[in-house]
């Protein structure tokens, strides 16, 4: 494996946090000059700003200083430090609060009724309430083996959501749960449980209508 390629590699293999600054580093300059290897580039680099503090106002013609940064080498970092700085200072997306299962319902109806194929949506939601993610996570009928749990949680953790909600279509138009439909939820309640997420409904929707699963008491008791 080529000297070059290893910080990415083992990004895919052990994820960014594992990697040092100098392998980061490294990945955004993608290449060494003529007679220097790209990891004693970037290591050169920050031996020169001494501080990663430092790069922050790290200006072009300063960074081409160093020895194998060139122009567009420089623009590049200063790109990605700056667009580092910006996902900082973001703040998470909400979609509104979600005060009630008939609210939710009514947003859903107009964008999963007509489907012919079964919808499985999820929303995430933070500590108050707020929707901070919506997913469509499957489609096909829940009682298959690709409806499963792990992958809605991932998601659950990916978004940091405290809380989330369940909702699926039923092409048929009749919004009465099924045997896998009550199974699955129970299941994913359970999951919440061990994991600490709170699964607050699965709405059903059906034609102009829906079921909440928890207000007609198809939940398991808490």
């Amino acid at each position: 494996m080529p000297e070059d390629c290893l910080p990415r590699e083992r990004l895919e293999v052990v994820g960014e946090k594992a990697l040092s600054n100098q392998e980061l580093l490294a990945i955004l300059l993608r290449t060494g000059s003529k007679n220097t290897n790209v990891m004693e580039v970037a290591s050169k680099f920050l031996n020169y700003f001494n501080h990663l503090y430092e790069l922050k106002n790290a200006t072009v013609t300063e960074m081409m200083e160093i020895k194998g940064i060139g122009r567009i080498k420089a623009i590049e970092l200063r790109a990605a430090i700056e667009f580092g700085y910006r996902i900082q200072q973001s703040t998470q997306l909400k979609l509104g609060k979600v005060s009630s299962s008939y609210q939710i319902a009514q947003n859903l109806i107009y964008e999963l009724q007509d489907f012919q194929q079964e919808h499985l949506v999820c929303l995430y939601l933070n500590t108050k309430n707020e929707v901070i993610k919506q997913e469509t996570v499957f489609k096909g009928s829940l009682n298959q083996s690709v409806a499963h749990p792990r992958e809605i949680f991932r998601s659950a953790v990916k978004y940091s959501a405290a809380r989330l909600i369940l909702a699926h279509n039923h092409p048929s138009g009749n919004p009465t749960p099924s045997e896998s439909d009550i199974h699955f939820t129970q299941r994913m309640q359970e999951c919440g449980k061990m994991m600490g997420i709170e699964v607050l409904d699965h709405i059903i929707i059906g034609a102009q209508v829906y079921i909440s699963m928890r207000e007609e008491n198809f939940f398991a008791a808490d």
